[in-house]
């Protein structure tokens, strides 16, 4: 078990392998559909200072929160896949979620210097692995807005790192 503290340092990514559990402590983002795509755009623009975000070293996860609790969501929705090649290039060194991805996002990923893991889907387990929330952006976007979350031990796997996947056999 490799526990890792955000924000993630380079030196951690390139010790990490397929197939290692990670645990994550310290600060990490939410967003999906409705938030990747618009975060994106930002960053192609240079708009990215207008948020309160720090995205060098930081983890995103591919997630909704509400009262309920919180989850991954597929990453390979066109609408989150396509974000990450710019959140990656901005800094962003994990990328959590679920479901596999194409050859060209794990290039473009290991090209950054970022990774994806994936994380177990049940949100009771997740929510107790949460210290604190709030509202960091997108508020009208309901429980799809970006939210700041400290987590203590958050549980994940990582699925893709230095260009290969444990989706695609070909790779290892």
């Amino acid at each position: 078990m490799v526990k890792i503290k955000t924000p993630v340092k380079e030196e951690i990514i390139n010790r990490l392998k397929i197939g290692d559990s990670i645990e994550i402590y310290g600060k990490i983002f939410t967003g999906r559909d409705a938030v990747l795509p618009v975060l994106r755009q930002r960053i192609e623009e240079g708009k990215i200072d207008e948020l309160i975000l720090k995205l060098n070293g930081a983890i995103i996860m591919h997630a909704g929160f509400s009262v309920a609790g919180f989850g991954p969501t597929t990453s390979g929705k066109e609408s989150i896949q396509g974000s990450m090649p710019a959140l990656a290039r901005a800094g962003v060194k994990i990328h959590l979620g679920k479901g596999s991805l194409k050859e060209e996002t794990i290039e473009t990923l290991n090209r950054f210097k970022s990774i994806f893991a994936v994380t177990p889907p049940v949100t009771a387990l997740l929510m107790k692995k949460v210290k604190s929330t709030h509202v960091i952006a997108f508020e009208h976007e309901g429980m799809e807005a970006m939210h700041e979350i400290e987590v203590e031990g958050l549980p994940a796997i990582v699925a893709i790192a230095h260009g290969k996947s444990i989706f695609n056999l070909e790779s290892r």
